[in-house]
């Protein structure tokens, strides 16, 4: 049988694990059982009634978190001229076209977000085998294929978190850290909750929203009504 460490036995000795919490409650509870050395990451997963295997009920999205993520943003943007020296001056890290490309096609991915110019997508559309595999790609379905580079990297760096589901049916985002106030914590789930639900594909049947947990970096998580987190 696998050993449990010391600190988990205590979390689990005071948690209970069986019980749906209204999501202040469980804020309360993420927040104090948050105890490691670092700010640790607030984590909310959900489960979705979709079915993965049809390509129009994929659910992805960004949304803005109203308090921020309290994650610092490494984003890479590709454009020319006027635009590179814009998105520069916004905040990006990085800022260019094809040497920027040929650093990205060699294996650099030390970035967080992509975005691109319109103009850059045929440059772009090469590196397809680099990006895509990490979820870098470029979409403008996602806005970050826009001819507005500046405001772009200015949404990423305030906290903007991109949103998508997996094989399983599940999405999972950070949305805060543990450091922060109940109420911004619980300003920033809802909103995600919020735009994943106005994400659901039109072909989806039944019940969308299955399951919702929230938890810390190094915390146990605890399952969230439903109920009251959708009437919130």
């Amino acid at each position: 049988m696998p050993r449990i460490a010391k600190k988990r036995k205590e979390l689990l000795a005071k948690t209970d694990l069986t019980k749906r919490y209204a999501l202040a409650d469980a804020i309360k509870v993420v927040k104090a059982n948050a105890t490691a050395k670092f700010d640790e990451t607030i984590d909310v997963v959900m489960s979705l009634g979709v079915d993965v295997k049809q390509s129009d009920q994929a659910v992805r999205g960004m949304v803005s978190m109203p308090n921020g993520t309290g994650k610092s943003v490494r984003v890479l943007v590709f454009a020319r001229g006027d635009k590179a020296a814009a998105a520069l001056a916004a905040g990006a890290d990085f800022a260019g076209a094809e040497d920027l490309a040929d650093k990205v096609a060699a294996g650099f991915t030390d970035f967080d977000r992509c975005i691109a110019s319109p103009d850059m997508m045929a440059l772009v559309g090469k590196l397809g085998k680099v990006l895509g595999p990490k979820g870098l790609m470029p979409n403008p379905k996602l806005g970050t294929v826009t001819p507005n580079v500046a405001d772009a990297v200015k949404a990423a760096k305030s906290g903007q978190v991109e949103f998508r589901i997996d094989k399983a049916g599940i999405i999972h985002a950070g949305v805060a850290k543990a450091s922060f106030g109940e109420e911004a914590i619980a300003q920033n789930v809802k909103a995600l909750v919020d735009a994943v639900a106005k994400a659901k594909p039109s072909g989806s049947k039944g019940t969308y929203i299955k399951k919702i947990g929230i938890s810390s970096s190094m915390g146990l998580g605890l399952k969230l009504d439903l109920s009251d987190v959708l009437a919130a």
